[in-house]
């Protein structure tokens, strides 16, 4: 598989994604890589000249692959899964390491305008948990990311990634975090994935030695999370 690199802003320093450590930050205005995810053989070529359709993850280091290759990631199975079955999809993995909602609000049309947008996977509010900020604000700014994207793709089909957070939150915060992603899929009328990390998180042999990025057995748990929620989707656009 190719793996074709295209260069993404990055607004804010990393966080860390499903964790209380930070990893490796980036200075502020530095440039991500986000890959365009190919079986063909021409590394040249990207999204905008593949033919098919396009399906995006916008999220955080769970969605970028933090700490596997990059054939182990979720959405590379999902692209391999695709391919298998003969579907005419592409993904773009658009990843970035601690993105928090807010940050994703900032970068999202800037990933908006660089391709057409098929599906778009939203993966992002775990750093926003592990911080303690305020679940309504994480809410608000996910709703506000899902009006951009049916601001610039109209047609786009919109998941959304659900998440909870570590009891060590305490059972008040945890509550209240684990009630937005259905309430935001009820009041937007999005797809959800209702915990995306389901089966591998907290659990030791489905992640690295961090206890908090799944490791390559824990993203196939992972892309199978996604491809329940995915797949009626490619059978209805055909």
């Amino acid at each position: 598989m190719i793996f074709n690199k295209i260069r993404l802003l990055a607004f804010l320093p990393v966080l860390a994604a499903f964790g209380g450590c930070e990893e490796t930050a980036t200075v502020p205005n530095e440039r991500e890589n986000y890959e365009v995810l190919t079986d063909n053989n021409d590394s040249n070529r990207t999204a905008s000249s593949e033919p098919g359709k396009v399906i995006v993850f916008f999220g955080n280091s769970l969605s970028a692959g933090y700490g596997v290759e990059a054939h182990e990631s979720f959405p590379s199975l999902i692209q391999n899964r695709i391919d298998s079955l003969g579907y005419s999809y592409q993904v773009v993995n658009a990843g970035v390491s601690g993105e928090t909602t807010a940050t994703g609000k900032n970068r999202v049309n800037w990933v908006l305008k660089q391709q057409a947008v098929d599906i778009f996977i939203l993966e992002l509010g775990a750093n926003d948990g592990l911080r303690g900020l305020p679940p309504e604000e994480t809410k608000k700014n996910l709703i506000s990311i899902i009006e951009s994207v049916r601001a610039v793709h109209p047609q786009a089909e919109i998941i959304l990634a659900g998440m909870m957070v570590p009891p060590s939150m305490g059972p008040d915060y945890s509550k209240a975090y684990s009630r937005i992603y259905p309430e935001i899929a009820r009041e937007t009328d999005v797809a959800l994935i209702p915990f995306l990390l389901e089966n591998v998180g907290g659990v030791p042999e489905m992640n690295q030695a961090d206890r908090i990025h799944p490791n390559p057995a824990g993203n196939k748990i992972v892309a199978e999370n996604v491809w329940a929620v995915l797949k009626p989707l490619l059978k209805n656009q055909g």
